[in-house]
């Protein structure tokens, strides 16, 4: 699989080692849809915002668990009837040949369950811990996202503005003009910057490049060697390279590494304990974890736990967990890390050709099966994908599993079966914010 598309949401991976489906370019039209731990293996992560008492709803192949506040008037926790579903729903993701699956439902009160199903380790069968830590790709785009909202509110920032205005003679190539595309068509994927070449870390085994380590500036060159793929403003295609310059942008502006601004701006604000961007040369997961997945050249499924993620960088190098990510999207759209003025912004949205789907400013919108439209983003990366989104009504769901869908695909059938494999996750988060 390539490593451009890898960690891309919706760089659905239809390629275990071939080639990751990207969206077409589409002309569109601007359209604003209409919006609105724990115990266990992996030990106690309660929010901080409120102290919270727990019960555990176990049984041989999963763990599960539903949390509520505690005193006050709040409403009642998720019901047993409820977490049971979210077990079976994630179950089912275990059956379709996903390793492990870990999954979190938030209500807009902060009261949540969660369950961890599967293997977290294939090589001993130990259960996966419950809310662990997993690779989260493309959701990094979002964090990456809000730090530059924030400092449009700031007024450090003009969303309207040329990127040339903050990275002077950098972003220029054929048909490449820095001067010429602003920081919101970086953030809508409407640049036309090209993405980055797949060879830079090699694409023939994934294997052996795991532990390679690329600078930014090593990614962006790579990038800015390709012609543009279209004028700016003219299209809409999803491309990495637009994150890896929104990075150095916040490095910029800020004089401060894009890691540490997403800590200080967001994880600490939020009490988010097990969300982090890796340090460069970084090639563990910290805290508790369960082993990722992907095949090898021999047609295995081998653990990839442990690589260098900078090829990924401000586009897709973050680590969290599903509650974690269901706190954070959450307050995307609450006021704790934005204005609405900012929220409405995001949400505007250009038309992907894909079912209905639409990209604001680092955040998908789409069209619920119940009706309205969810929005959130949710990201792959060799050995885990995440697909989440929060609903009109303010749930927040978001599920891990632990290979690609490419990793457990068909091969002889590859990209009609990750398709299928991939869409599979999308049901139960669609499921979910439905209350189906």
């Amino acid at each position: 699989m390539p490593w451009a598309g890898v960690f891309g949401l919706l760089a659905r991976d239809t390629g275990g080692m071939g080639k990751a489906e990207k969206f077409s370019p589409v002309r569109f039209n601007a359209v604003t849809p209409e919006s609105p731990e724990v115990a266990g293996t992996g030990g106690v992560r309660p929010d901080r915002r409120r102290s919270v008492v727990w019960r555990v709803l176990a049984v041989p192949v999963a763990a599960a668990i539903a949390l509520g506040a505690a005193g006050g008037a709040a409403s009642a926790a998720p019901s047993k009837g409820e977490a049971e579903s979210l077990k079976s729903r994630a179950q089912g993701l275990v059956e379709a040949g996903y390793p492990a699956a870990l999954a979190a439902v938030s209500d807009s009160k902060g009261e949540s369950a969660g369950v961890a199903v599967g293997k977290g380790s294939l090589e001993t069968g130990q259960a996966p811990p419950m809310d662990g830590e997993v690779r989260i790709g493309s959701n990094t785009k979002t964090f990456v996202a809000v730090v530059v909202m924030q400092l449009v509110q700031e007024g450090k920032v003009g969303l309207d503005e040329p990127i040339e205005t903050y990275l002077p003679g950098l972003i220029k190539g054929e048909g490449i003009d820095g001067s010429k595309i602003t920081v919101r068509q970086l953030l809508q994927h409407t640049s036309g910057l090209p993405d980055f070449d797949e060879t830079l870390v090699g694409t023939t085994d994934v294997f052996q490049y795991r532990h390679h380590y690329v600078t930014p500036r090593d990614v962006l060159d790579s990038a800015l060697s390709k012609p543009a793929q279209f004028e700016p403003g003219a299209q809409w295609k999803y491309t990495n390279t637009n994150y890896l310059v929104l990075g150095m942008l916040i490095e910029r502006v800020s004089q401060r590494p894009v890691g540490e601004q997403i800590d200080e701006r967001i994880v600490k604000k939020l009490g988010l304990s097990h969300t982090y961007f890796p340090a460069p040369g970084d090639r563990s997961i910290k805290g508790t974890h369960p082993q990722g997945y992907h095949l090898s050249a021999e047609g295995k499924l081998e653990d990839i736990t442990e690589m260098d993620p900078t090829w990924g960088w401000a586009a897709g190098a973050m680590v969290s967990t599903p509650s974690e990510l269901n706190t954070f999207f959450q307050a995307v759209f609450d006021g704790r890390l934005l204005t609405q003025s900012s929220i409405d912004e995001m949400k505007k949205g250009v038309d992907t050709g894909s079912g209905g789907m639409v990209y604001g400013l680092g955040l998908f919108g789409t069209p619920l099966s119940c009706g309205g439209t969810s929005w959130g983003h949710g990201g792959g990366a060799f050995g885990y994908k995440t697909h989440n989104a929060v609903g009109p009504d303010g749930t927040a769901v978001t599920v891990a599993v632990t290979a690609l869908s490419s990793a457990i695909a068909d091969q002889s059938n590859l990209e009609n079966s990750a398709k299928e494999k991939s869409a599979k996750v999308d049901e139960v988060v669609d499921s979910i914010l439905c209350h189906k």
